[in-house]
């Protein structure tokens, strides 16, 4: 069995690492904290896809949207190889 990727890191910034049945408590709190990375990543977008259809964005406000987005695209990106990395294998 190996551990599931948990959607934070430690203090150090390394990956946290959880091994068990999927059912106890940091299980689901990982859960909900996924949940709520792609929720936010959403909101982000459609926030985004506004912004720049109105193409008056100042270099500030552009640089502020792109930090965002890349935030949020780590924390996806970290959700997706998580869940992965607990599909299956087929053989």
């Amino acid at each position: 069995m190996s551990g599931r990727l948990l959607p934070w890191t430690g203090a150090d910034g390394k990956p946290g690492y959880l091994v068990g049945d999927g059912t106890g408590y940091v299980s689901r709190l990982a859960d909900h904290i996924e949940s709520t990375h792609l929720g936010m990543a959403g909101d982000l977008l459609d926030h985004a896809a506004e912004l720049l259809a109105e193409q008056r964005l100042s270099r500030d406000e552009l640089h502020y949207l792109a930090r965002r987005l890349s935030e949020s695209l780590k924390d996806v990106k970290r959700v997706a190889e998580s869940r992965g990395a607990r599909l299956p294998r087929a053989d």
